[in-house]
């Protein structure tokens, strides 16, 4: 499902819904009973409402929505961060009462609330593991074309099993024009002059077509691609597919007419004016709330090791255009004493020690505030690269020059998406989402990233 230019799985849509209204009855069932609140209790109290959606943000940095979660379907591994978060909200409740004295969430109440809350959760995740992977909640889907773009479809999750795919492919159709047929998946489908594309999307029962024919010139069914879709078939280009299910675009699928022609890659001046906006406040808002963090930072960097505590580096922004960028020094001091730029690797001996604990918890990327400030970086944006990388990789990686069409952030969806990128072919796959970015950036999706940031942070994931 598409929510704001950004793609959802429907599943996970369903499962926070489910679990926003379990947790909702918990919290009334406990309030309402005769100890508590039996009389002044309102369906649509604020404080049981704000309590609910506590419940369903500190789920979601929990990272319980997540794709590795939803399909192992273990119970016992969702207990590993369910029963924390858990504790949490009744943490956060806990201190609310104690602010609010008159607040609804009393001692006795917070204890009865997590313990209902963690009984319906763990039994409503139970149904939802039995139930959620059945073939009738699955998208059927068939192949247009059997070359090794189609038969990429199945291997899109190379650590999943077609089982565990959110999509079931029914089968792959070969046309009159193609001559290669799928390995492992038998003989295709044949779609001959006289076979109606429709008439086979009916008996397959299928939800949508994708689009994967490699020569499309004489070699297209357009009528009959146009009659399923006016009878309600779905037909997707495959890009468009690859887009949607990885939420990033690949690039092997990709080619110049899709960019041109295809929705996103928009850049307004509402847009700007509204993204301009969101990062002065949530740099500000950073600034002042990591303020004491960066003190003690600069401390421990100065009494670590010699040299400034600050570092001052070239990078690539906007229309390519160099700019400065700021971050705490992690490194010696001498450590391009050379001149010669190069990845940062794991276990890297330039690094110090205060330089380790902060690249873990990216509390050196805090002073790129200044930049944003400035006006030379965006808070969410892709993360720029130093002038010698960017030669490189222009060079090698098609598409790359994309990414400097908007500005630059402290973090992004390819931070968030893809480990720490040290190589040309790390850089390759974390364009794909960067370009996901650029082709769909609303502050809908700059929010969710910021979500992603934090459980980045939290479970120390990505950083060298």
């Amino acid at each position: 499902m598409r929510i704001f230019g950004h793609y959802i799985r429907r599943r996970v849509l369903m499962l926070a819904a489910a679990e926003l209204l379990v947790a909702y009855l918990c919290l009334y069932l406990v309030l309402s009973l005769p100890p508590f609140q039996p009389e002044a209790l309102s369906l649509l109290d604020p404080e049981l409402m704000a309590a609910t959606l506590i419940v369903l943000v500190v789920l979601t940095l929990a990272g319980l929505y997540e794709s590795d979660y939803l399909a192992t379907r273990s119970i016992p591994r969702s207990l590993l961060r369910l029963v924390p978060a858990i504790l949490v909200v009744g943490g956060v409740l806990l201190a609310y009462g104690a602010i609010v004295p008159a607040a609804l969430f009393s001692p006795t109440a917070v204890g009865g609330g997590v313990l209902l809350l963690l009984t319906g959760l763990v039994a409503e995740r139970t149904l939802w593991c039995n139930f959620s992977e059945a073939d009738a909640f699955k998208r059927r889907v068939l192949v247009l074309g059997t070359g090794s773009r189609a038969c990429a479809i199945e291997t899109i999750h190379p650590d999943k099993p077609p089982e565990d795919l959110p999509y079931r492919v029914l089968g792959y159709i070969a046309t009159d024009g193609e001559k290669d047929c799928p390995l492992g998946h038998g003989y295709p489908l044949q779609l001959g002059p006289d076979a109606s594309l429709l008439d086979l999307a009916r008996e397959y029962r299928a939800h949508e077509i994708v689009v994967a024919i490699r020569n499309r010139r004489g070699n297209l069914p357009i009528r009959q691609l146009l009659e399923c879709k006016l009878n309600g078939v779905a037909v997707t280009d495959l890009s468009s597919f690859f887009e949607r299910e990885q939420q990033r675009v690949q690039l092997d699928s990709l080619n110049a007419s899709w960019l041109i022609f295809g929705e996103g890659f928009r850049q307004h001046w509402t847009r700007s004016a509204v993204k301009r906006t969101f990062d002065v406040l949530a740099s500000a808002t950073l600034l002042l709330a990591t303020l004491p963090v960066m003190l003690a930072t600069a401390l421990a960097v100065k009494l670590e090791s010699r040299g400034p505590v600050f570092y001052w580096q070239t990078r690539v922004g906007l229309g390519n255009v160099p700019f400065e960028v700021c971050k705490f020094r992690s490194m010696r001091e001498d450590a391009e004493m050379d001149g010669v730029a190069r990845w940062a690797v794991s276990d890297d001996d330039r690094i110090t020690r205060v330089g380790r604990i902060i690249r873990k918890l990216r509390i050196d990327e805090l002073p790129q505030v200044i930049n944003v400030f400035e006006g030379s970086m965006s808070f969410v944006g892709p993360r720029p690269e130093r002038p010698m990388f960017v030669e490189q990789l222009t060079e090698e990686i098609p598409y790359f020059p994309a990414r400097h069409t908007i500005r630059p952030g402290i973090t992004g969806w390819a931070q968030v998406r893809y480990p720490y990128g040290a190589s040309v072919e790390d850089a390759r796959q974390k364009l794909q989402y960067d370009l996901y970015y650029v082709k769909n950036h609303t502050l809908f999706l700059d929010i969710l990233i910021l979500f992603e940031t934090v459980k980045v942070v939290l479970f120390g994931r990505g950083a060298r």
